[in-house]
């Protein structure tokens, strides 16, 4: 589990643009990007001693989504080595906010941005329930502002 004495900080993966996920032209499919986002919700988790393997029953909760966004900047190609950083951008009462950017490990500038919002249910009625403090406190080493996360992972700030 990482250390609370460290600044939080983006979680990142890297992942290469396979051949399912593209399309005739050989540029990533829009869809794609959800199974980049969800491998790094499931990796940053794990990381912070979430495994949902057992996360799930720890809490006897489920988070599904309520929202998933995206927008994207330029076309990843396959074989593409992308970086992606995860981070939660926002912690309310029964949900959060996951975000994700990726880059080139190159680059300086997003290709691809996206957030998801996940909403704490309990597991026998899935009605909403509070997030459970355990869950905050373990994402805390990852939790961060967009700002913050961007001047971490490098990206040049956009021009006004």
């Amino acid at each position: 589990m990482p250390s609370p004495d460290h600044e939080p900080q983006p979680f990142i993966i890297e992942e290469y643009v396979r051949w399912s996920d593209v399309d005739f032209a050989g540029i990533i499919f829009y869809g794609s990007y959800v199974r980049l986002f969800e491998i790094a919700e499931t990796e940053m988790f794990r990381h912070c001693g979430l495994a949902y393997a057992s996360m799930f029953d720890q809490y006897d909760i489920f988070l599904p989504r309520k929202a998933v966004h995206s927008e994207f900047y330029w076309p990843a190609r396959l074989d593409d080595r992308l970086r992606i950083g995860a981070y939660v951008g926002k912690v309310g009462t029964k949900s959060l906010t996951l975000h994700f950017d990726v880059l080139r490990p190159d680059a300086r500038a997003l290709g691809a941005a996206g957030w998801m919002v996940l909403v704490s249910v309990d597991r026998q009625e899935l009605k909403p329930t509070p997030l459970p403090k355990g869950l905050i406190a373990s994402l805390a080493p990852h939790t961060l502002s967009p700002d913050a996360a961007r001047r971490a992972l490098g990206v040049a700030p956009s021009p006004r």
